[in-house]
């Protein structure tokens, strides 16, 4: 028996196209970052001009394409593609703030509280103990742990290290220093119940979470209004989420666990990017026209 790459009689590869929902803005601030970097490295060329990688790798991060796929369509090998996809993904999560700067932005803007939360970024199993490191029992899923801070309105400001899925939000937040952040820019935060015991300081608290009933305690109806308050306050987090997990790669994650830092960071630029044009849209939109 001998293997062969060559077609069947009577068949040819097909290619189809798709919609890609994202911005021309998204897809130039991609390319325009690739031109860059190729003169800083004294790059001559690629098989492919800066615009048309950008849209590939856009393909591949929104609708989770294979790279053999999006490899067949473009008369290119599979390989160039996760060369393409992996180069941009680093230039993306360079720009990603750290948290000290992120922090600072918004109190120099005037705000006073950022909401924070975690997330589970689901993975496959994988063989040995870091199987077991990666199952999260409150998903019941295998995954990867993310912190992450938004602003009042939900827009995403800073993400976290990737950790082990069975990581607790308290332990991730301490591992980040996040109170000693929040009290050096004079921010305060809004949480839910997995946070409680991070901050102790019952005079002055930077971390606000609500109250949480026991089977000896139960809750007033004060403290059931405030748990009410707090929770409309934290909405805008989930959405937050929900804008990151638009990118259809963070269905089900296949990378190496190493790089899903890098992924996600770049995936905070890319959401902020599209987001702010729908805000920007929405107040054009909005503004008062002449009579």
């Amino acid at each position: 028996m001998t293997n062969t790459k060559e077609l069947a009689e009577d068949t040819c590869p097909l290619v189809y196209q798709c919609r890609l929902p994202l911005s021309t803005r998204t897809v130039n601030h991609l390319a325009d970052l690739l031109r860059r970097h190729l003169k800083a490295i004294r790059s001559r060329w690629r098989i492919l001009p800066p615009g048309k990688i950008a849209v590939i790798v856009l393909a591949v991060l929104r609708h989770d394409q294979r790279l053999t796929d999006m490899a067949g369509g473009n008369d290119v090998s599979e390989s160039t593609i996760r060369r393409w996809r992996d180069e941009l993904i680093g230039l993306l999560a360079a720009q990603a703030p750290r948290l000290d700067r992120a922090l600072k932005k918004v109190a120099k803007q005037g705000r006073e509280l950022v909401l924070i939360d975690g997330t589970l970024i689901r993975t496959g199993r994988r063989t040995g103990k870091a199987d077991r490191r990666n199952y999260s029992g409150k998903h019941r899923s295998h995954g990867l742990h993310f912190l992450a801070l938004t602003g009042e309105n939900g827009r995403l400001i800073w993400i976290s290290a990737a950790r082990p899925g069975r990581t607790h939000d308290n332990t991730a937040a301490r591992h980040d220093h996040i109170l000693a952040h929040l009290r050096a820019a004079g921010l305060g935060a809004l949480a839910d119940l997995g946070f409680r015991g991070l901050d102790n300081d019952i005079r002055d608290p930077v971390i606000v979470t609500g109250y949480a009933a026991t089977r000896t305690h139960k809750l007033t109806p004060g403290q059931k209004d405030a748990n009410r308050v707090l929770a409309v306050g934290r909405a805008p987090v989930e959405h937050g989420f929900a804008h990151l997990k638009n990118w259809r790669i963070l269905t089900k994650l296949r990378a190496d666990p190493a790089h899903a830092t890098h992924l996600l960071r770049a995936l905070l630029v890319l959401t902020n990017l599209e987001v702010n044009r729908c805000q920007t849209i929405y107040s054009a939109d909005n503004r008062p026209r002449p009579a």
